[in-house]
C-alpha cells in the first residue's frame, strides 16, 4: 500500500477493507499525519483498515476546525466511492485521535450527525489557550484569547450532546499532559459500560514513534547489539499501543 493524497487528505486503501478509520493528530504535528504517525497508521492499514488522515492547522476556533476536517473526510470518502477505489459496502467507521485530535472527534460527535462505530481517544487534553500556547499567557493580560469552545464549554457539549456510544480512552503512564480521567467520568456518565480506559507504558509522544532502521554488518558487533536493544525499546511501547487499538477494534482479530 502507498499513501494517496485525495482532496487534501492522506489515505491508505487495503485490498479487502474491514473498516474505515478517520485519523486526527495532535496540534503541532497534524499538518502531515501520514509522516508524523506513519508507523502506527500503516500497521492499521496492514490489518485491513482504510485510513483517512486529515491534516489541519491549529487555530483558536476548534469548532471551525472540527467542521472542516469532517467535511474533508466525507469528501474524500465520496471520491473513493465514486472512483471505485472503495466498493459501496457497509464498513464500520471509527475515529482515532491523538491529543488535540481527540477534542476534534469529541466536537464532531457532539455537534454533527455522524455515524461512528466508536472512537479511540489517545492522550486526550483539553487545555485553555494560555496553558497550551506559552505566548498567549503573555498576551492574555490585555486580550481575551481563548479556544472556542473553552475547556469548560467542551465538557458541557460532550456531556449534553456526544452521540458516539463506544469509546476507548488510552493514556500513558508517563504523560503529564493527559486529561483522560476527567473525560472518562463524563463519557461513563453518558454511556455506562460502553467506555473503556487503558493505561499503557509510554509518553505523550509515543504514537509518533517511527521505524528505526538498523543494518548489521557482516559480523555482529557490540554496537549492533546496542542498536537492536534500542530498536526493541522504541518499539515496545509503540507495539503495545498498536495491539491495544487492534484488539478493541476487533476482539476476535489475530494478534
Amino acid at each position: 500500500m502507498d499513501w494517496k493524497e485525495i482532496r487534501g487528505n492522506w489515505a491508505l486503501i487495503p485490498r479487502n477493507p474491514v473498516g474505515i478509520i478517520h485519523f486526527l493528530g495532535g496540534a503541532f504535528v497534524a499538518t502531515a499525519p501520514h509522516l508524523t504517525y506513519r508507523w502506527l497508521l500503516e500497521q492499521l492499514g496492514n490489518k485491513g483498515y482504510v485510513v483517512i488522515a486529515t491534516p489541519f492547522v491549529n487555530t483558536l476556533d476548534h469548532i471551525a476546525i472540527a467542521k472542516s476536517v469532517l467535511l474533508n473526510f466525507e469528501r474524500t470518502l465520496e471520491r473513493l466511492y465514486d472512483s471505485g477505489a472503495l466498493r459501496k459496502l457497509y464498513l464500520p467507521t471509527y475515529g482515532i485521535g491523538h491529543s488535540m485530535g481527540c477534542k476534534l472527534h469529541l466536537l464532531i460527535g457532539s455537534l454533527f450527525p455522524v455515524e461512528r462505530a466508536g472512537n479511540i481517544l489517545i492522550s486526550f487534553n483539553n487545555y485553555a489557550a494560555k496553558d497550551a500556547i506559552p505566548l498567549v499567557e503573555q498576551l492574555n493580560n490585555t486580550l481575551a484569547i481563548e479556544f472556542t469552545p473553552s475547556p469548560q464549554e467542551t465538557n458541557k457539549l460532550v456531556q449534553e450532546g456526544y452521540n458516539v456510544r463506544r469509546n476507548l480512552l488510552i493514556k500513558f503512564n508517563n504523560d503529564n499532559l493527559d486529561q483522560s480521567a476527567a473525560l472518562t467520568k463524563i463519557l461513563q456518565g453518558r454511556f455506562p459500560e460502553m467506555v473503556t480506559i487503558q493505561t499503557l507504558p509510554g509518553t505523550h509522544t509515543t504514537p509518533l514513534g517511527q521505524d528505526v532502521k538498523w543494518q548489521t554488518g557482516s559480523s555482529f558487533t557490540p554496537l549492533d547489539a546496542l542498536g537492536q536493544w534500542f530498536k526493541q525499546e522504541v518499539y515496545r511501547d509503540l507495539n503495545q499501543l498498536n495491539r491495544a487499538i487492534l484488539l478493541w477494534l476487533n476482539p476476535l482479530s489475530p494478534p
